[in-house]
């Protein structure tokens, strides 16, 4: 055989060898940044070594609304990834994207992977499922708001973890007499004040059993109890008993730092917060007000859930339910939850975390299964399934920053927030049809 021949040969040899054992990549775009970002790595570090067939790569994308957006815009330019992490908020905008999402029991049932939907919490996927009880995303990272404390501080001032509203500002009083800069704040105000604090009351956000039994939906949440909550809380910016710190978790340094002394966001700040904090903390329910309801009824969830989009081969979705399948095993689960402060999405993966002595060492940490779990979810606490709520959301932010500055009362700011809320979701219903 002649050098060249023998070239050749050994050039188709090593092209064959590379197609037989090139691993197919699945594109997995997340909102994940810092430390989350670095585990979101490990678990798909960890996927990729269990096998060779297949290679998972997460992109960081921004944050929640970045992501998203940056994942329909790819998918009008078919340039795509097979998962993308979404929101909560933005079920109704995936679930209204026709020919776009792959649901999730359908892609585990055409792939042959073993798919149990009563293994997962019943609070978590109740959000995400369609009205016959079909999955459409995987749930990730899921969360709850709750009231963190500074044990230290409280202990300090004689003060008890409040357990209601009246409490909450009892315990901030004794707090701020005692030296702290402020009492309480919360982040994602509308998240924590208006959609939870609805849910944990059983109070309906809107219509339509809160838009899953319809895009027809009006917004409902400028009622009475809502209004006079957040007036209670508008006064006790007096004497800072209460300060807002800004949207997301702009005020967690203000819990950290020791400058206020409880702080109502969610339980997956458990890490920043261990890190951060140098005093004894703890978590508890959030408070009831008991002018509204005798009992708490259940909180609903935050965070976000992994969609698989259309438009890929039937090898890389084979890839993509083998992680799937991977990502919500009890192992995987039990260590993101401890990790992170998420809820663990199975009760495989709650259980064995009991088991391995996490709540034990780390009381409160099962705060947010307790208060998802609380009750069996009505259509007032189920979640919610609003369309254009990211952009609904804003208008909420904005209407409350006026009740927090004395502009407005909170009547006046959650009309105003509904008016223009519905404006949002008429546009959202035409565009859907």
């Amino acid at each position: 055989m002649s050098i060249k021949s023998l070239l050749c040969t050994s050039a188709i040899l090593a092209s064959t060898a590379g197609t037989a054992f090139a691993e197919t990549e699945v594109q997995w775009w997340h909102a994940m940044g810092g430390a989350n970002g670095e585990r979101v790595n490990k678990i798909a570090e960890d996927f990729n070594a269990t096998q060779s067939d297949y290679k998972v790569v997460p992109v960081y994308k921004g944050n929640y609304t970045e992501t998203m957006t940056a994942a329909i815009a790819a998918f009008r330019a078919k340039e795509h990834p097979q998962i993308v992490q979404v929101f909560e908020v933005g079920t109704a905008t995936m679930m209204a994207a026709k020919g776009a999402i792959y649901p999730v029991e359908k892609l585990m049932k055409d792939a042959g992977e073993a798919f149990d939907g009563d293994a997962f919490l019943p609070a978590v996927v109740s959000y995400y499922e369609t009205p016959e009880g079909e999955l459409l995303s995987m749930p990730f990272n899921s969360s709850t708001p709750v009231m963190w404390y500074n044990k230290t501080a409280l202990d300090a001032a004689g003060a008890s973890v409040p357990t209601t509203w009246d409490e909450v500002q009892e315990t901030a009083q004794k707090l701020v007499d005692n030296g702290m800069d402020c009492g309480v704040s919360f982040g994602w105000q509308s998240w924590v004040m208006v959609e939870n604090f609805s849910a944990w009351h059983n109070i309906g956000m809107g219509t339509k059993e809160n838009g899953f039994a319809g895009f027809d939906t009006e917004f409902s949440f400028n009622n009475e109890a809502v209004a006079a909550r957040l007036d209670g809380i508008a006064a006790m910016t007096e004497g800072n008993l209460f300060k807002y710190g800004g949207r997301r978790g702009d005020s967690l340094p203000m819990f950290t730092n020791g400058e206020c002394g409880m702080w109502m966001n969610s339980s997956a700040y458990y890490g920043s917060i261990k890190s951060q904090a140098g005093f004894e903390f703890g978590q508890t329910m959030l408070p009831l007000d008991t002018a509204v309801a005798d009992a708490p009824q259940n909180s609903i969830i935050g965070g976000a859930t992994l969609w698989v989009l259309e438009g890929h081969e039937e090898e890389e979705y084979k890839g993509t339910a083998q992680f799937l399948t991977y990502l919500s095993s009890p192992e995987v689960q039990a260590w993101w939850h401890q990790e992170t402060g998420y809820v663990p999405i199975t009760t495989a993966a709650y259980e064995l975390s009991k088991e391995q002595g996490f709540y034990e060492s780390n009381p409160g940490t099962d705060t947010a299964i307790q208060q998802l779990s609380l009750n069996t979810p009505t259509p007032n606490s189920r979640g919610l399934r609003f369309g254009n709520f990211v952009q609904v959301r804003d208008v909420i932010n904005e209407e409350l920053e006026a009740v927090w500055a004395g502009d407005k009362s909170a009547t006046e700011a959650l009309n105003a927030a509904a008016e223009r809320g519905n404006t949002l979701l008429r546009k959202f219903e035409r565009s859907a049809k």
